[in-house]
């Protein structure tokens, strides 16, 4: 099968395409033929330096994957093939998702929302995930509660808005001022322009803090939380500031692979509350060309890689 291999660790000229052995679904395994391939900040980060990632001996990145069933392996009840599936498998483990096949434990993935194609469902796993296990699973954001999503446009902020907002909670998100008409229409209520004010100036009495970007943007956000509040952050351990003051919660949220997250992922599209927004589609062998695009930082939600 075809799959885009890292040849050393690097910059983006060293995802190379290949032709590696194409795997087989072992105990309650799926091999999913991949219809198309979500990128990650997550990608283009382990593809520079190799780190965090359990690799296999063929370092293929990726793990957002939307496709089709070809096999099951012995004791998957779940799926049979021809059914269409998406997910985050094996995450911290290599999946391998820039290839033309991947396996995966069936207990990984979920039945693709019908009202998706796979490009826009390949867009959704780790960053709704992410987001669904930061604001659900971890602060347990509830109705009428204030939250604030920083990158309110980005991968994983531009479904945090409109889960927070499918929650019941009051969302104010953080955008650049070209942002602010799409990060209205997912479903905030009010969005700041961080180049034009400092958001601990105009925002305060915040329940909950979604913050993808770190630094003193954590340390910041302590500012606008009210007693009692929670910060969740995503980039790193290191990022999380120490909040013990007024029983302010700060922890760092890393993904994991979550069938039932998936499922309830899957409702909320099916019931018109969560839409990705796809920025770039590029075939798989430009793989490449997209993490330099993602790299700059500039995007509006995500990029995909389509397969086949």
């Amino acid at each position: 099968m075809r799959a885009m291999v890292v040849e050393q660790w690097g910059g983006p000229e060293n995802l190379v395409e290949r032709e590696v052995e194409r795997p087989e679904p072992g105990l309650n395994e799926v091999l999913v033929r991949v219809h198309a391939a979500g990128v990650n900040p997550v990608d283009w980060k382990t593809r520079a330096s190799g780190a965090l990632i359990d690799w296999d001996a063929v370092p293929v990145v990726g793990w957002d994957v939307s496709g089709t069933v070809e096999a099951v392996g012995p004791g998957v009840g779940s799926f049979r093939p021809g059914d269409e599936v998406f997910g985050m498998p094996l995450f911290p483990r290599q999946a391998g998702a820039y290839a033309e096949y991947v396996v995966a434990p069936a207990r990984h993935l979920a039945p693709k929302p019908a009202s998706l194609t796979h490009v826009e469902a390949a867009a959704l796993p780790l960053a709704a995930l992410t987001a669904w296990q930061a604001l659900v699973d971890t602060a347990d954001v509830r109705p009428g509660e204030r939250v604030l999503v920083h990158a309110a446009a980005g991968g994983v902020g531009h479904l945090a808005v409109q889960i927070a907002k499918a929650r019941g909670a009051y969302v104010i998100g953080t955008a650049s001022e070209p942002k602010h008409e799409l990060v209205r229409e997912l479903g905030a209520d009010e969005v700041v322009d961080y180049r034009a004010a400092r958001f601990e100036d105009v925002v305060s009495g915040v329940d909950v803090v979604l913050d993808g970007l770190g630094g003193e943007t954590a340390e910041r956000s302590l500012k606008v939380l009210r007693a009692g509040g929670r910060l969740i952050t995503l980039p790193g351990p290191d990022d999380v500031p120490a909040a013990a003051q007024d029983g302010v919660r700060a922890v760092w949220v890393l993904v994991e692979p979550d069938h039932l997250g998936l499922r309830e992922i899957a409702a909320l599209v099916e019931r018109g509350e969560l839409r990705p927004v796809v920025d770039t589609v590029l075939p798989l062998a430009e793989a490449g060309k997209a993490h330099e695009i993602g790299e700059r930082g500039r995007t509006t939600g995500k990029i995909v890689l389509t397969v086949g």
